[in-house]
């Protein structure tokens, strides 16, 4: 429904209207079909009546989506949306809850439906019943939540999973509504039916959708004018539909002054860098790259050096270059500022080391468990749950062999330590926010190294808490170190990682940052 013509939404918004407006004339005329209805309200609250076990857990569902608890509910969504700068979707969902809330008030209030009369006595509900505020609050919340999620969330399987749950939430609760004897069926109807037309209506007339940089700031001038040549090198198997994908930033790139964009498909041979390199060739101003941190690496490595920017629409698993650019998720925000955001130079890092060829990272390097983990991931598991692949393959490799290493920094004398994973970064955060080297800055032209060793598996805890809050102590559990280059020899063959591809084990990695070798496109 996100993507649909605004004609299409209020459509559905005026049915969902249409159904409210067929329940409270039915009430009003005390049609016999609707009666009939709401009489076997009294048939549920019966059989829960029944059933002593039931009456907590549906006093529970009661007071989980109760005014507070949806107040709080809210709140944590638009702040969490605010805090990762969708602010035009935290500003969607207090407007749609707030406005499904004073709705549901006042029609109440013309309604002037009294409650059943089979309430239990002992928890007696006195205001006005049509339509529910209950079902008007979920199915808003639910329908801002699936609105959030199709805009968001690439992977279809796990949209469809939150649809599923959020529909069966607010199942759950209308239902806990009759069988409470608190509600008729068609006050829950006509509440869920309320919530539905809010949402499809806030969405029609404010998009949740971030603003286009074409609309929020002046172009950007020129030094030099150009025909506005665009490239797009995409790894097909990162989105749901090539030609969705294709229409969409065609239409963008014509309505930002960019020209029709040549496309280039990478193949399991060739994961980027041909692409690019055709790109770069035939003269493109500007190239959008669209796949995981492996497609981006090879096309940035590529084109590293000619001038030419990269545009990111992150793509993958665990898009930590994007991240850590804080270039959005969300595919038409990416888009936009790959099309209409500034550039910015970058370093990156050159890798040799032994059974490899030379190589490069634009994130972070590693030797040990992140290694280890990265091999482990299972790719069929990884296409279904995402990130949460990795999860489990952390779990089964949290104690990876300790592993002793000679490091030296920028030519100097090798230091020894023990180690289970050593980590190079080009940038501080890992998934979530993880904050692995938060002085890492990926223009400054330096490296920095952690060096992890939880001596047992229950160090783990007090480890992370360090890494989380930033502590700047290091010891034999967590040592730094920064420079221009980073040598790391290890006394046994150890798992490598670059960008979160293996590469195979090995001993020796040595890595040097090349300081602003590429322009990446990044928002104003």
């Amino acid at each position: 429904m996100l993507d649909r013509p605004r004609i299409v939404q209020l459509g559905v918004a005026v049915a969902c209207l249409g159904l409210f407006a067929l329940l409270a004339v039915g009430y009003a005329l005390d049609w016999g079909l609707f009666v009939d209805i709401d009489d076997g309200g009294r048939a549920w609250r019966d059989w829960a009546d029944r059933r002593s076990w039931t009456d907590n857990p549906l006093h529970w569902v009661e007071d989980a989506f109760g005014t507070v608890a949806m107040t709080i509910l809210t709140a944590a969504l638009a702040v969490a949306m605010f805090a990762k700068g969708y602010r035009r979707a935290a500003a969607f969902t207090v407007g749609v809850m707030i406005a499904t809330s004073a709705a549901t008030t006042l029609l109440k209030l013309w309604v002037d439906r009294e409650r059943p009369d089979w309430q239990n006595p002992e928890h007696l509900l006195d205001s006005n019943a049509f339509p529910s505020g209950h079902a008007s609050s979920i199915a808003a919340f639910a329908g801002i939540v699936m609105v959030l999620v199709a805009m968001l969330v690439r992977r279809a399987n796990l949209r469809r999973l939150v649809y599923v749950g959020m529909t069966l939430v607010a199942l759950l609760v209308l239902a806990d509504r009759v069988l409470l004897g608190r509600h008729y069926f068609t006050d829950v109807t006509a509440g869920a039916s309320l919530g539905a037309a809010v949402v499809l209506v806030a969405l029609a007339v404010y998009s949740p959708v971030p603003r286009s940089h074409a609309v929020k700031v002046e172009p950007l001038p020129e030094a030099v004018p150009s025909e506005r040549r665009l490239a797009v090198v995409l790894n097909p198997s990162k989105v749901e539909d090539v030609g969705q994908f294709r229409a969409i930033v065609s239409a963008m790139a014509l309505e930002s002054g960019w020209s029709t964009p040549t496309w280039h498909l990478t193949t399991v041979e060739d994961s980027g860098t041909g692409q690019a390199h055709a790109a770069a060739v035939a003269g493109a101003d500007l190239v959008i790259v669209c796949g995981g941190d492996g497609t981006v690496r090879e096309v940035c490595a590529e084109l590293a050096g000619t001038g030419i920017p990269v545009g990111i629409v992150p793509a993958g698993t665990g898009n930590l270059l994007a991240r850590n650019l804080d270039i959005p998720l969300y595919v038409r925000a990416a888009i936009d500022v790959a099309l209409n955001g500034q550039d910015r130079a970058i370093d990156m890092v050159s890798v040799r080391g032994d059974g490899i060829e030379d190589s490069h990272f634009m994130v972070m390097a590693g030797m040990g468990l992140d290694a280890a983990i990265m091999e482990g991931v299972n790719e069929d598991i990884k296409k279904k749950v995402g990130w949460l692949a990795y999860v489990w393959s952390a779990l089964k490799s949290l104690m990876f062999p300790v592993t002793r290493v000679e490091i030296s920094v920028d030519g100097g004398e090798p230091t020894t330590h023990r180690a289970r994973t050593i980590v190079v970064g080009n940038v501080g955060y890992l998934q979530a926010g993880m904050p692995l080297l938060p002085d890492a800055t990926i223009d400054d032209g330096l490296l920095d190294v952690v060096i992890l060793y939880p001596r047992r598996f229950l160090s783990w805890v007090p480890m992370a808490f360090r890494v989380l809050t930033k502590r700047p102590r290091t010891d034999e559990t967590i040592n730094r170190m920064t420079g221009r280059t980073v040598s790391i020899r290890a006394h046994s063959d150890t798992p490598r990682q670059l960008d979160g591809d293996s590469v195979g084990p090995g001993r020796e990695l040595h890595m040097e940052c090349i300081h602003g070798r590429l322009l990446v496109r990044v928002p104003r």
